[in-house]
């Protein structure tokens, strides 16, 4: 889902219902909106707006943890390949070629998830013949001491953990919200917007507090769609950690 669209639907959603709760106060004698009516209507929208209130949050918490798992694997994902590149430092010379192929792999990886282009949209498929040339090259490795074939175990290690942290992007790239409790939000959300136009003085004061409402709710929603795509529009998740560990590499 686009959240700039979808925002902006539900902001003219929002302003709909206060333009026709409008038009049916204006419609009503004056006797079908007594203080007893009122109080009924506030009572029963007050119901409706914290179940919408909890929902939402219920919709938020969902995205705020996909953003922050997947931020959280992003970090592993540069902590590795800063530890794979310092085992392979230490296994000595003849793994020379080999960081070159990674740091190859590793630049691929972070200009298909952060693209130059700002229209295109990050790509989570890994480049498989990238990571396997890099596996291949830790296997022909030939160690000659103890301490070289205890290194290569722990990098044939590393990189089988890299690539899992990999492809648990992929797996996480569906979205986590709710496609009918996000329907049902907005659809209380345009009942109690209604009900408080219905029930609002008409002056310039209150359909400016209003609209000023459905503006941060508008919002709300916009920032919540943001947070289920970590890797794509403004809050994205910053790529600051692997460029630092894709610099540690010989190129």
């Amino acid at each position: 889902m686009n959240p700039t669209f979808v925002a902006i639907v539900v902001l003219v959603l929002l302003i709909v219902a206060m333009l026709i709760g409008r038009q049916f106060r204006q419609l009503l004698p004056d006797k079908r909106v007594s203080e007893d009516t009122k109080d009924t209507v506030k009572l029963a929208m007050g119901l409706v707006a914290t179940m919408a209130a909890l929902l939402l949050g219920l919709l938020v918490s969902s995205a705020k943890g996909t953003y922050d798992a997947e931020r959280t694997q992003v970090v592993q994902m540069a902590a590795k390949v800063s530890y794979l590149n310092r085992i392979l430092a230490m296994y000595g010379p003849e793994t020379m070629d080999t960081r070159k192929q990674f740091h190859a792999s590793i630049e691929d990886a972070i200009r298909r998830l952060w693209p130059n282009d700002q229209r295109l949209k990050a790509d989570l498929r890994p480049n498989i013949e990238a990571g396997d040339s890099v596996y291949f090259k830790l296997e022909a490795l030939s160690p000659d001491t103890d301490a070289q074939r205890k290194l290569k175990v722990l990098a044939e290690a590393g990189a089988a953990d890299l690539a899992q942290l990999r492809a648990l992007l992929v797996a996480q790239s569906e979205s986590s919200i709710s496609t009918p409790m996000l329907v049902v939000v907005v659809s209380w959300l345009v009942v109690i917007f209604a009900s408080f136009s219905l029930l609002a003085p008409p002056n310039m004061t209150a359909s400016a507090a209003l609209f000023i409402s459905a503006l941060a709710v508008a919002g709300a929603i916009f920032l919540l769609l943001e947070l289920d795509s970590p890797f794509d529009g403004i809050i994205k998740i910053p790529n600051k950690e692997m460029m630092n560990a894709l610099n540690e590499l010989p190129h």
